[in-house]
């Protein structure tokens, strides 16, 4: 037998900031670029009832910890459950269990902010961010982290949605956020631009889209989800967070690959670029674009900081757990 902690959502809750996501998730990512393995998701789609059941993982050597995500969403609870495995990537032996429902937008922000770090201008300042929910608050919390945010325009199709979340943030950062009518009005001028949605069709245009902008796309994780037009993935250097993935489920690559406007295979993910195995941005005129699906670097990076704090704050509920060999054996 061997014990693993038990780690609640709300028991991991205040154990680290945007900045320390991002910090694990930057090795993380580093990791993957200098030859650590990880999978793209495992989705299987239930019809009656509705629901979708995912998994993926990733192996982190230098960070000691190996594991992923197992998520249900819809089915009869009509909600979605994110379950963290954490192993020792050692000894293999399980150390936690996490409800990974708190970290999420901040895992996942994290991402987006080491895109964002790597891909886009070192003198960017102007933020656009389409959508107003959880990973919208995420990606913006972490963003806030790598660059010097001087103005915030919030786009989402909801009034008092869009309004909410710029209160917020104007009295969280130290910069000018604004609700804006349109999409178009929140991206003109902008150079990073953050499509957080669950939409199915483009939700910015193309032309408004202007040279040096980066552009990151979280809403990215079905062949039907399509935030971004195909003309701006096909003009841009397009950098997602795992090449396999791509062709797999990121909906804006697949339509600009089925429109001619891309290759396959995908030649750079972002370990390539946080390792410094390949450029990224090259110049200042260069629109880069990051497709962020999820995967499990990000979800074991993060869940392997939380483990480590909740352990020395002396969190969690101790379980354990039998070896395979305990098993086969019948003792």
């Amino acid at each position: 037998m061997t014990d693993a902690l038990f780690l609640t959502s709300d028991e991991v809750d205040d154990l680290a900031e945007p900045a320390d996501y991002v910090a694990a998730v930057r090795d993380g990512y580093r990791e993957i670029g200098e030859g650590a393995p990880a999978e793209p998701r495992t989705k299987l789609a239930n019809d009656d009832p509705p629901g979708m059941l995912t998994t993926y993982a990733a192996v982190l050597p230098e960070t000691g910890a190996m594991g992923g995500y197992t998520y249900a969403a819809g089915f009869g609870a009509g909600d979605a459950w994110f379950m963290t495995p954490v192993f020792d990537a050692d000894s293999g032996e399980p150390l936690a269990v996490v409800d990974g429902a708190s970290m999420n937008p901040f895992k996942t922000g994290a991402a987006g902010a080491v895109a964002v770090d790597a891909l886009a201008r070192e003198d960017a300042t102007e933020v656009a961010v389409i959508g107003s929910g959880a990973q919208a608050r995420g990606q913006l919390r972490t963003t806030a982290t790598v660059r010097r945010v001087e103005a915030v325009r919030v786009f989402s199709p909801t009034p008092d949605h869009r309004e909410s979340f710029a209160a917020e943030f104007d009295g969280r950062l130290d910069a000018d956020v604004r609700a804006v009518a349109s999409a178009s009005e929140a991206v003109a001028g902008a150079d990073v631009v953050i499509t957080a949605t669950t939409a199915s069709d483009p939700v910015i245009d193309d032309a408004d889209v202007e040279p040096g902008t980066h552009v990151t796309a979280m809403g990215q994780y079905d062949s039907d989800k399509n935030e971004l037009p195909p003309a701006l993935v096909g003009r841009a250097t397009y950098v997602p967070d795992l090449a396999a993935r791509a062709p797999q489920d990121a909906g804006s690559f697949i339509a600009a690959r089925e429109a001619g406007l891309v290759d396959d295979p995908v030649a750079v993910e972002l370990g390539d670029v946080v390792a410094g195995t390949h450029p990224g941005r090259t110049s200042a005129e260069e629109v880069t674009v990051f497709d962020s699906g999820g995967t499990g670097i990000e979800t074991v990076a993060a869940a392997h900081m939380l483990y480590e704090r909740a352990s020395e704050a002396g969190r969690g509920t101790t379980i354990a757990f039998a070896p395979a060999s305990e098993a086969l054996t019948g003792r």
